[in-house]
């Protein structure tokens, strides 16, 4: 595991960028795992601009979302498909058939988990996916639990993780989803390579207990301790430097 550490988060979002626009330099045809949530919208506005100087090229990438909320259809301004195409996939030449989320409107919940395993088997393995943390550690919305999820699964979300999306919602949380689809662990654990980015000083405790404490399903980012190809950008809040 590496760790990048950068002032502020203008420097992270340059960064990460950079990191994953050397991936796609690299290996035009990537399969890349993406992130939603406020930390990544700089990383995606630099990869815009990486993308509309010629820097970059999206034409052969296809993209596999971590997670969706359920009950939410794409076009809703809350769900995750909405906000990856407002603010990443049609501002660069991304074909839309290339890019996956699961699919919120399902009601059967192991059918939406089967039909994105299938997904991620057929079109993966995924070269470099792109996570955030939560406060309480999930990645994706895998939240602590007493083991680690393996496949996608239809997590009832913590109370805590409602409360931090509330603001999406005009702070309404009769408004937030009590449940999503995500992408399991073991899936995230697949991934050839993990970009792990992390901002603001309420992040520091939970980023040191992933990077450096036991490896529990209590802090489910913990597990990246385990893969061979972590790199970690964070500012020096997160770092509490």
């Amino acid at each position: 595991m590496r760790v990048l550490s950068v002032k502020n988060y203008e420097e992270l979002s340059k960064a990460a960028a950079r990191y994953m626009g050397a991936q796609l330099t690299l290996k035009p045809d990537s399969v890349i795992g993406l992130a939603t949530g406020s930390t990544p919208v700089g990383m995606y506005k630099e990869l815009i601009r990486m993308n509309q100087s010629g820097e970059i090229d999206f034409s052969e990438v296809i993209s596999v979302n971590l997670d969706e909320y359920k009950g939410l259809a794409g076009d809703h301004p809350q769900s995750y498909r909405y906000f990856m195409n407002d603010n990443l996939f049609k501002h660069v030449n991304i074909f839309a058939d290339n890019t996956y989320l699961p699919d919120g409107q399902i009601e059967d919940d192991q059918q939406a988990c089967q039909d994105y395993d299938d997904v991620i088997d057929c079109v993966g393995p995924i070269d470099m996916q792109l996570l955030g943390i939560g406060h309480n550690g999930h990645i994706g919305f895998n939240e602590p639990a007493d083991a680690f999820t393996t496949g996608t699964q239809c997590i009832t979300l913590d109370e805590r993780t409602r409360q931090a999306n509330a603001r999406f919602f005009a702070g309404d949380m009769s408004q937030v989803p009590a449940k999503a689809y995500t992408m399991g662990i073991g899936s995230i654990m697949k991934a050839k390579k993990i970009l792990l980015v992390v901002t603001g000083a309420d992040k520091a405790e939970i980023l040191d207990k992933a990077l450096n404490g036991p490896v529990t399903p209590s802090v489910p980012a913990s597990i990246l301790q385990l893969h061979p190809d972590v790199m970690v950008i964070a500012d020096e809040a997160a770092l509490g430097i």
